[in-house]
């Protein structure tokens, strides 16, 4: 045995007795999908998976890129899916990363400079905050959505430093918008640079799934975004959207992307089809949102429970590790795949279970798993 493996297995029996020792697990194919981030069902649609084969099998592809796209593993049809996707997101260059943890990782790390500063929102994804930590930049915090508090920072630091801002259009775990035109006048006022990671808005809102920001035209009122198709595209990888020089900065100085095998015919093809089946499918987007109104309108529990969300996220607020786990279980002996989402995930009486509504939930589904929830919180 290595001689800290000691060490390793204390940390993993401490985590066993606070309740939030994760493993992997199957997903349970008979239980009615409140779980997964697929909120179009394009990961399970069997018409577009079909278009994926016909177009994979149409040409002599290899089974992969064979290296990094600096060596081998550049293709013309890898820049031409880059140039389809700029267009798509209306941004003046496009780099496809193969998750978007990669580019996120890659844009805070390299990007923001020594001397400089990121502001980020408290709840920002792991990824924003570990590339954040990966730069040589001064990284600082501001409170969720508050913009006041943003503002106290900005006039603290930006007079003195070069800004970014690092927010996400919609938050994965509340499920709450960030006021985008209020924060795009704010940046503006200080000259930050505002960075949107759009990964649970991609493919929901926007002209074909282009994003919160285009639904709103204020795509060319921030220095740059983050595209992912892991989500609502049902396949995997994002893109950085941003200026020429931004994207020739990343290919020459960005290690995730430099010392990364690049993304594989298959999922680029993948990426491709995702976005023209949408653009045939436009009520694919209705749908979800006439479910999410209809959850919203069916849930009959007080703002003490309920985290007030228009998103296909919602979230019901139950403190305690093994309370939210609790009940996550019933609802999963009821037939639900609804997961618990524990702390250190999220902070410390901030659990919750987490409730993703998605374009193929049946009206008879979301009225009877909101009679469940409504019954369980008033017992």
């Amino acid at each position: 045995m290595a001689h800290d493996e000691p060490k390793l297995s204390a940390a993993l029996e401490k985590r066993q007795e606070k309740g939030n020792l994760r493993s992997l697990k199957i997903s349970e194919s008979n239980l009615i999908d409140f779980s997964s981030n697929d909120y179009l069902g394009l990961a399970q649609n069997q018409a577009l998976k079909t278009l994926v084969i016909e177009r994979y099998e149409k040409d002599t592809f290899k089974n992969g890129s064979t290296g990094s796209r600096l060596l081998t593993g550049n293709s013309a049809l890898i820049e031409r899916t880059e140039a389809e996707l700029s267009s798509l997101f209306s941004a003046e260059r496009a780099l496809l990363f193969g998750s978007g943890y990669l580019a996120n990782l890659a844009f805070f790390s390299s990007i923001p400079q020594r001397n400089d500063v990121i502001l980020y929102d408290e709840l920002s994804h792991a990824s924003i905050k570990d590339g954040c930590r990966l730069s040589m930049a001064k990284k600082i915090s501001f409170r969720h959505n508050d913009l006041p508090h943003l503002r106290e920072k900005l006039e603290q630091v930006s007079k003195s430093a070069n800004v970014f801002v690092a927010v996400e259009s919609v938050y994965s775990m509340d499920g709450d918008f960030t006021p985008l035109e209020e924060l795009v006048a704010l940046c503006d006022i200080f000259s930050a640079k505002l960075v949107v990671d759009e990964a649970h808005s991609t493919g929901i809102w926007g002209a074909n799934g282009s994003g919160l920001l285009k639904e709103l035209n204020l795509e060319d009122k921030v220095y740059a975004r983050i595209m992912t198709f892991g989500k609502a595209m049902g396949t995997h990888g994002a893109c950085v959207c941003g200026s020429d020089v931004l994207i020739n900065y990343l290919i020459n100085f960005a290690r995730p992307f430099i010392y990364t095998t690049a993304p594989g015919p298959f999922e680029v093809i993948a990426i491709q089809t995702a976005f023209a089946f949408l653009a045939d499918h436009p009520a694919l987007s209705a749908d979800l949102k006439r479910n999410i109104q209809l959850f919203t309108t069916q849930l009959q529990l007080s703002e003490t429970h309920i985290i007030n969300s228009e998103s296909p996220i919602q979230a019901i607020k139950i403190p305690g590790n093994s309370n939210a786990q609790q009940l996550s279980n019933l609802l999963q002996t009821e037939g639900f795949d609804a997961r618990a989402i524990l702390s250190p995930t999220v902070a410390a009486g901030s659990e919750r279970l987490r409730i993703c509504l998605h374009a193929f939930n049946s009206k008879s589904d979301i009225v009877n798993l909101c009679a469940l929830l409504n019954s369980y919180f008033q017992n």
